[in-house]
């Protein structure tokens, strides 16, 4: 007997031994319990709707179970965060804006207003608690990622430059905010409300600024590595580090209500950050040499790390300070090494930003009852607030950047950039909240100045920029007629995967290194998504570019790298491609062409759903339609150049090339075939199909056989049908796009067989803008 048969008749011995060794047990048991069996028979459910009443009892009583609940609440959570952060990420705002109003949706203002029932059942008052406490550990998580993401270096590095900036933006606001206090504490204070700590509260409420949402603006409009950037970045990073330890002397003077009880919660906070920044931060920078990369940062490495994380939030909480400045510290105490901090980010980053912080932004929509706006007055007050916060923080930042010497749009960027909010607000609001110091009417005032400010950001600066564009056009109008007189073909290529943008490059190399112009190709890859943390964005962008780079280095050739963060990436290449004049887009078909076998998969997964959705009547997966919906189409309509769109199959060299001829539109194709012959090629075959008037095809073969007798390496077919057997031997096919859209209907199957294809839309004049 063979090893195989062997193992299944063990296999089948064992199961039916230790069945029926199961059964004998159970059948004794049953007959010393002859009562209780009894008891069960006459309980049990007779019938099959009996028996569908129980399972629906046990159900109802798991959906109500405390775990039910807080599961069901964590789903609606997600979906609806996630919805709205869609939205307006489209409309161009961050996404911390949908976040925020989606819990004011599921709060009482809007879903408790209309449908009070479903309110009820979704977040009874006995489950809140649970909702806060996961969303503080959230909080938690996100100040310490917070903490990390500001490089204390850059911080002294551009003090001398910020510090006037990062303070105006901060001492200005908070003291308008105390100011206003005092004019609104008789009327919008709690009784039991010391002056002082809600005058305190106020100003830092005024003072704050979304470091987080700010870096992530600065990243979508492209201002990273420049001097605005930096400067407001800097001056962010110093005003947040001011502003929190504001926060925590606020917070102790607020919990024991005097300076005299306040100066010992001051005194232990001070030997805590000295201890920190004195004994523990040497010894993770000690640490940060040794591990600073995936292999060697373990599970015990990162347990430690978290240990530190939770004792240093504890000790702020029992001092009072509050558990979420202590989670900053840590994140600043940090080891400096940028791998570290990359490594320990993502651990970090990706669950509280996309699983607690949502609960967080429900948590405060809970609280936040527009409807105690209820009078002219009120909104009247929630607008002073808004205008007080506004002119602090703009014209505090604006001041202070024309003092330093900036120029009238960059002060008025920065001003703009520095008046965000968003999350940071929200934080300090809700322990104001907690706290019993601001009012629910004041803090829904807050919330809503701060909604106000995070939407107003990308408007403002988008508004600041419409102002100085005539400035913006004579010197843009410099710079692009120095690029039209360059003797240089412009060629884009933009890549996804890091190892397509290495093939591209071969393709973009074998066609047009030997042009009559020298090229000048810039690879361009976006990350999509603008809430991409900064210290990632560097890692992306090395792993991204590596490949490229490497096999620019092999071809001997120079190339640009481009690298840019981007919400909607087809686009934003169109618009690239057209206001920077570029030659040539070459472009990736996408995954419904590809040969790949987990892009096959992927392709017919999404096929299924879309066959299901469209109620089975999906396009056909090789007609323009899948072009469309791998984005290329937009490319093609909507370039003001040639377009190239690249179709895969385990492309290296073309070394046997052939070009599809269907009219006399498509002799556009010869003339890259003098570039292939010089860098690849070794056979060049047109095929020719009648498909034209007798005197164009008559042109077309005129044509061809004058080329053909200059060109040894060519040959004509004519009059044969495009089939698998035909297209099989060669490494890389021309096509036209015109000519793509008739044959990817005709000879759909020959295509499923074809090597890798090059679809050129070709631009005989480029449009003017």
């Amino acid at each position: 007997m063979g090893r195989g048969k062997k193992s299944i008749a063990f296999y089948l011995a064992m199961i039916l031994l230790l069945g029926l060794l199961m059964y004998c047990i159970v059948d004794a048991g049953q007959s010393n319990k002859q009562t209780d069996q009894v008891i069960s028979l006459v309980n049990a459910p007779q019938t099959f709707s009996d028996g569908f009443q129980t399972f629906s009892q046990s159900v109802n009583e798991h959906i109500q179970s405390p775990i039910g609940i807080i599961l069901l609440q964590i789903i609606v959570i997600l979906i609806t965060c996630r919805i709205f952060n869609w939205v307006f990420t489209k409309l161009g705002q961050p996404s911390v804006i949908g976040e925020i109003l989606a819990g004011i949706v599921l709060g009482p203002s809007i879903l408790g207003y209309f449908l009070p029932e479903y309110s009820a059942f979704l977040f009874p008052p006995e489950s809140l608690d649970n909702i806060a406490l996961l969303s503080q550990f959230g909080l938690i998580l996100f100040m310490f990622a917070i903490g990390m993401e500001l490089d204390l270096k850059e911080v002294r590095a551009t003090l001398k430059e910020t510090i006037l900036i990062s303070h105006t933006s901060t001492i200005v606001p908070f003291a308008f905010g105390m100011i206003l206090s005092y004019f609104v504490y008789d009327s919008y204070a709690d009784p039991g409300t010391p002056f002082l700590s809600f005058a305190l509260f106020i100003g830092i409420a005024m003072s704050i600024t979304a470091f987080p949402v700010l870096a992530r603006i600065i990243q979508d409009k492209g201002l990273t590595k420049t001097h605005l950037g930096t400067i407001s970045l800097a001056s962010a990073a110093n005003g947040d580090i001011t502003a929190w330890c504001l926060l925590a002397v606020v917070v102790s003077i607020a919990q024991v209500g005097n300076m005299i009880s306040a100066s010992f919660n001051i005194l232990f906070s001070i030997l805590y950050i000295l201890f920190m920044f004195l004994i523990i931060r040497p010894f993770l920078r000690m640490i940060g040499n040794i591990y600073h990369n995936n292999e060697v940062i373990a599970k015990g490495m990162v347990a430690f790390i978290f240990l530190l994380l939770i004792i240093s939030a504890y000790f702020t909480e029992i001092i009072g300070l509050h558990a979420l400045f202590g989670a900053f510290i840590a994140g600043l105490v940090m080891p400096s090494n940028i791998n570290f901090r990359k490594i320990m980010t993502e651990k970090v980053e990706d669950l509280s930003l996309s699983l607690f912080l949502p609960l967080f932004f429900v948590s405060t929509g809970l609280r936040t009852q527009i409807g105690l706006l209820n009078s002219l007055d009120l909104w009247l007050m929630c607008g002073l607030f808004t205008l007080v916060a506004i002119s602090g923080k703009f014209g505090g930042a604006y001041v202070s950047a024309r003092i330093l010497g900036e120029t009238p749009k960059d002060s008025l960027y920065i001003g703009a950039l520095m008046n965000t909010r968003g999350l940071m607000e929200l934080i300090v609001l809700t322990i104001g909240y907690e706290m019993g110091i601001l009012s629910p009417t004041v803090f829904v005032m807050l919330v809503l100045m701060t909604l106000v400010t995070t939407f107003m950001t990308a408007p403002l600066l988008s508004f600041i920029s419409f102002c100085f564009k005539r400035q913006e056009k004579r010197k843009n109008s410099k710079i692009k007629v120095t690029k039209t007189y360059g003797n240089q073909f412009r060629l884009l290529l933009p890549f996804g995967r890091a190892k397509n943008g290495q093939i591209m490059l071969n393709v973009a190399h074998q066609l047009f290194s030997e042009g009559k112009q020298p090229l000048d190709i810039t690879a361009l890859h976006f990350t999509v998504g603008s809430d991409v943390s900064p210290l990632r964005t560097e890692n992306f962008e090395e792993i991204s570019f590596a490949p490229i780079l490497s096999g620019a280095a092999r071809l001997g050739i120079t190339i640009t790298p481009r690298y840019e963060i981007s919400n909607n990436a087809g686009q934003d290449i169109v618009n690239i491609v057209n206001k920077e004049k570029f030659d040539f887009l070459l472009v990736g078909a996408g995954i419904s062409m590809s040969n790949v076998p987990t892009d096959m998969e992927a392709h017919q997964y999404k096929s299924f759903y879309y066959r299901f959705f469209r109620r089975f009547k999906a396009p056909e997966s090789w007609t323009p339609g899948a072009l469309l919906r791998d984005k290329t189409k937009l490319f093609v309509e909507e370039s003001n150049c040639s377009v190239g769109i690249f179709v895969n199959r385990d492309f290296t060299k073309a070394s046997n090339v052939i070009i599809l001829i269907k009219s006399i539109e498509d002799m556009f194709l010869m003339d890259y075939v003098p570039q292939l012959i010089k860098t690849a090629a070794r056979s060049i075959v047109f095929l020719v199909k009648r498909n034209t008037s007798d005197l164009d095809y008559r042109q077309i073969m005129i044509t061809l056989h004058e080329f053909i007798n200059k060109t040894p390496q060519a040959t004509i077919l004519s009059e044969r049908d495009l089939s698998p057997m035909l297209l099989n031997g060669y490494s890389l096919m021309l096509i036209s796009y015109e000519t793509w859209n008739e044959v990817s209907v005709t000879r759909k199957e020959a295509l499923h067989h074809m090597p890798s294809t090059l679809i050129i839309r070709q631009q005989l004049k480029k449009k003017e803008n």
